[in-house]
């Protein structure tokens, strides 16, 4: 028998990988198994990727992806820090999966909103216009051309915190649906509550209406301070 690893996932073979854990995503999935919408100093955070994977680590994360806002740089470095975890460390199914990760602002029926991309290739042609540390205009702005830049990368699209618009969540996931997004980020804590915790009213709203619409889910602290288990 084969004893896998952990491994730096970004190949297009992954999404089925990352499709198995995102079914089984519920509301104790995160802070303490998985999180799926971190920040780093690379983008509006503070930590350095280095620190943000030290308490991944400690923590005895499963899987976890870095978001930074058009910007690739701190998972680059997370990834080459955790490689080195792994080749020195006598337990290495133990530690972390990291997942390429981005945030992207995109225009969806009209107003703005993040799409999240997870186990995308960086370096695809397709996703170089969101790797520029800015929001893109014209149709590279458009939801529609986002998510499909995610998926020619070989990765999947999740609409972020789909509570936070001026349009409603109603509205935008159904719309996001429709252009062939993958996922939503149903557990998210809109109060900043310390400890973090999902928010229950907008989690069973949301929920309701990604299984509706066929959607994957998905949960993140979307830390911009300094720890991974809480957003400030």
């Amino acid at each position: 028998m084969i004893t896998q690893i952990p491994q730096l996932i970004s190949e297009p073979i992954a999404t089925y990988k990352l499709r198995n854990i995102l079914a089984s995503v519920d509301t104790m999935s995160c802070p303490h198994k998985l999180n799926f919408h971190l920040h780093t100093v690379y983008s509006d955070g503070k930590m350095q990727p280095e620190d943000l994977m030290q308490q991944a680590i400690a923590m005895h994360l499963s899987n976890l992806a870095i978001t930074d806002h058009h910007a690739i740089a701190g998972y680059n470095i997370a990834k080459q820090y955790l490689g080195h975890c792994i080749s020195q460390s006598s337990n290495p199914e133990a530690l972390p999966t990291l997942w390429s990760g981005i945030e992207v602002n995109a225009s969806l029926i009209f107003t703005e909103v993040h799409i999240l991309g997870y186990g995308f290739d960086p370096d695809h042609e397709a996703m170089q216009p969101y790797l520029q540390g800015k929001t893109t205009a014209g149709l590279d702005y458009q939801a529609i051309s986002v998510i499909k830049a995610m998926h020619l990368a070989g990765g999947l699209a999740v609409l972020a915190h789909p509570a936070r618009y001026r349009r409603s969540p109603e509205e935008l996931i159904p719309a996001a649906a429709a252009l062939g997004i993958d996922g939503v980020e149903t557990y998210y804590g809109y109060d900043s509550s310390d400890p973090w915790k999902p928010s229950p009213r907008q989690t069973e709203e949301i929920r309701q209406l990604a299984e509706s619409n066929g959607l994957l889910h998905t949960c993140g602290t979307d830390s911009h301070g300094f720890k991974i288990n809480k957003r400030l």
